[in-house]
C-alpha cells in the first residue's frame, strides 16, 4: 500500500487547513443576498476571476486524463487547451459584454432574455443533468483514481473524504468562498505539476533522451483525417464547437466572469486565463511521455500509479504534488456544487416563488449545494463503470451535449434572424440526435450488436459527430424560425452589435492594452501549431 511520511503528511495536512481557513474566511461577515451568495457581489477583480476560470477547468479528470493521453498519443491531446485559448479570447470579447450588461445570474436567464422561458427551462434542466453525468461522476473517479495510487485507498473512500470536505466550505461560504479558495489552489496546483514535470525531466536527462526515446508521431499534432482519437478535421471544426459551448455559454465556467465588477476586469480575467493555459501541455501531457520513457512498456492505467510513486518522487516533492492535485480536484468540485445549486435557485425555485426574499433564496442555494453534495456521494458506487481514457469519455460525452447549445448561442447573439420557437426546436431536436449517438454507444459497450444502417452513426469519430449535431441543429434552428415567419418581439432582444458605438473605447489605454495581448495570445497559438507542423 502507497503511504506518505510524515513531511509529505504534513504538506497535505497544511494545505487542507489553510484552504479551510480561506474558505471560512471568505464567509465571515458575508450578507444574506442572492448577489452575494451566488456571484460574490459582482464585485471580483481579473486575478481571482482568471484563477478561477483556471483551476475550475483543470480538475483531476485533466491531470489523469491528459497523463495518460500523453503516455498514449502523445502531445496531441494539447488541442484541447490551445482551441480553449480562441474561446476564452471570445468569452472576454463577444459574451462578457452581453452577459454584464443583462446582470444575469445564470447562463440559460440570458436565453429567457433573447427567446423565452422555455429555453431556458431546458438549458438549465441539460446542465444540471450534464454535471451530474460528467463533471462530479468523472472528477470523483478521477480522484479517486488518484488517491488510490499516492495513498493506497479505495477509489470510494477517497471519493467521499473529497466530496465532504470541499461541499463543507461550499455550503457555508458560496461563490465568494469558492474563488478566493481558487487562487490558493491555483498556485499549489502549479507548483506541484511544475515539480511533477521537472523531477521526470531530470531523471531521464532532459528534452534530448525525451525526443530520442519516443517514436516521431508522439510530437505530431497534426493527425490524418481518419486517426480514431484526433482526426485534423475534427480538431479544425469540431473542437471548437465543444470550445465555443465550454467556455463561452456553460454556467460552471461562465459564473466566475458573471462575478466581475465590470467589462474591464472580466475581459483581463479572460485573457490571463488564456496565458495560463498555455502551461497544461508543458506541465501535464509531458509528464505522461516522461514516463514512457523512463518506464518502457508502461500500460495507460499504470501511469498515474509510476509517476506518484517513491521511485519517481522523493521525499517532500510527494506532499506538494498531492497538494496541488488535490487543489485541481477541490476546486473544480466546488465549481460545480455552487453552479449547479445557482441553476437550481435561481432557474427554478425563484420561477416557483418569484416573491422569495434574498434571504431565502440563499436559504435555498445552501440546501441546494447539500443536496448536489449528497446526490455526489450516491454517484460514487457507479463511477467503477469508467473507463481509463476518462479524458476522451468526458469529451466525447461533450460532443454530444455542446453542438444544438453552441448553435442557438452563436446564431442567437449574432444574429436577429433567429427567433424562440427555431431555438427551441433546435436545443430539442438536436439534444434528441446526441442522445441517440450516447444510447447506442453504451449499448455497444454492454454486449456486441448490429446495428444495421445506424452503425455509421457509433462508429464516427465524436468529433466528426460534433460537426455534424452542429449542423443539424443549426438547420433545425433556422427552418424553425421561419417556419411561420419571424417574431418580432424575440427578435430585438440582446444582440451583439459590431458598431463604431459599441466599442467606441476600443483604442482607449485598457481596451488597447487587452487588444494587444490578446493578438499576441493568438499569434503565440498560431507558433505552437507552426512548430509542430
Amino acid at each position: 500500500m502507497a503511504t506518505l511520511n510524515a513531511i509529505d503528511s504534513g504538506i497535505v495536512i497544511a494545505y487542507t487547513l489553510i484552504l479551510f481557513a480561506i474558505g471560512f474566511w471568505s464567509s465571515r461577515g458575508q450578507d444574506e443576498y442572492a448577489s452575494e451568495y451566488f456571484l460574490a457581489g459582482r464585485k471580483m477583480g481579473w486575478l481571482t476571476i482568471g484563477a478561477s476560470l483556471f483551476v475550475t477547468n483543470i480538475s483531476s479528470e485533466h491531470l489523469v486524463g491528459l497523463a495518460s493521453s500523453g503516455a498514449q498519443n502523445g502531445l496531441v491531446v494539447g488541442h484541447f487547451e490551445w482551441m480553449a485559448i480562441i474561446a476564452l479570447l471570445a468569452l472576454g470579447w463577444f459574451f462578457a459584454p452581453l452577459f454584464l450588461k443583462a446582470k444575469i445570474y445564470t447562463i440559460p436567464e440570458f436565453l429567457e432574455m433573447r427567446f423565452n422561458r422555455a429555453t431556458r427551462i431546458y438549458l438549465t434542466a441539460v446542465s444540471i443533468f450534464a454535471y451530474v453525468l460528467t463533471k462530479i461522476a468523472i472528477t470523483l473517479f478521477a480522484g479517486g483514481l488518484l488517491l488510490n495510487a499516492m495513498l493506497g485507498w479505495d477509489i470510494y473512500t477517497s471519493a467521499l473524504v473529497m466530496v465532504v470536505i470541499t461541499g463543507i466550505y461550499t455550503i457555508v461560504g458560496g461563490l465568494r468562498a469558492v474563488m478566493n479558495t481558487h487562487v490558493f489552489q491555483m498556485g499549489v496546483l502549479l507548483a506541484g505539476s511544475f515539480i511533477l514535470t521537472t523531477v521526470g525531466l531530470n531523471k531521464i536527462g532532459g528534452f534530448g533522451p525525451l525526443l530520442a526515446g519516443l517514436p516521431d508521431h508522439y510530437f505530431d499534432v497534426i493527425r490524418s483525417a481518419h486517426d480514431p482519437h484526433f482526426p485534423w478535421t475534427g480538431i479544425v471544426f469540431g473542437a471548437p464547437i465543444l470550445a465555443v459551448w465550454y467556455w463561452c455559454t456553460d454556467q460552471y465556467i461562465v459564473q466566475r466572469v458573471l462575478s466581475a465588477k465590470d467589462l474591464e476586469q472580466a475581459r483581463t480575467a479572460t485573457i490571463f486565463t488564456g496565458f495560463l493555459k498555455l502551461l497544461p501541455a508543458g506541465l501535464m501531457i509531458l509528464p505522461g511521455m516522461v514516463a514512457v520513457v523512463m518506464f518502457p512498456g508502461i500500460k495507460t492505467d499504470e501511469v498515474i500509479s509510476l509517476l506518484f510513486s517513491g521511485r519517481f518522487l522523493p521525499v517532500g516533492l510527494r506532499g506538494i504534488v498531492l497538494a496541488g492535485f488535490l487543489a485541481a480536484l477541490m476546486s473544480s468540485l466546488a465549481s460545480v456544487f455552487n453552479s449547479t445549486a445557482t441553476l437550481f435557485t435561481m432557474d427554478f425555485y425563484r420561477l416557483y416563488d418569484p416573491q422569495a426574499s434574498e434571504r431565502k433564496l440563499v436559504l435555498v442555494g445552501r440546501l441546494a449545494t447539500t443536496i448536489i453534495v449528497i446526490t455526489a456521494i450516491l454517484w460514487i458506487p457507479l463511477t467503477r463503470l469508467f473507463n481509463q481514457q476518462i479524458y476522451l469519455y468526458l469529451q466525447s460525452l461533450q460532443a454530444y451535449i455542446a453542438p444544438p447549445i453552441a448553435a442557438v448561442f452563436l446564431f442567437g447573439v449574432f444574429s436577429n434572424k433567429i427567433n424562440a420557437r427555431g431555438a427551441l426546436y433546435a436545443l430539442i431536436a438536436g439534444g434528441i440526435f446526441g442522445a441517440l449517438r450516447l444510447a447506442l454507444e453504451m449499448a455497444l459497450r454492454a454486449r456486441p450488436l448490429n446495428l444495421g444502417t445506424l452503425q455509421w452513426l457509433v462508429q464516427i469519430n465524436f468529433l466528426h459527430f460534433a460537426i455534424l449535431l452542429f449542423i443539424f441543429s443549426s438547420a433545425v434552428l433556422f427552418m424553425g424560425s421561419w417556419l411561420r415567419g419571424e417574431q418580432k418581439d424575440q427578435t430585438t432582444r440582446p444582440v451583439f452589435s459590431f458598431s463604431f458605438d459599441a466599442y467606441r473605447t476600443l483604442l482607449s489605454a485598457g481596451n488597447f492594452t487587452q487588444l494587444v495581448l490578446s493578438v499576441f495570445l493568438v499569434a503565440l497559438i498560431f507558433g505552437i501549431y507552426g512548430l509542430f507542423f
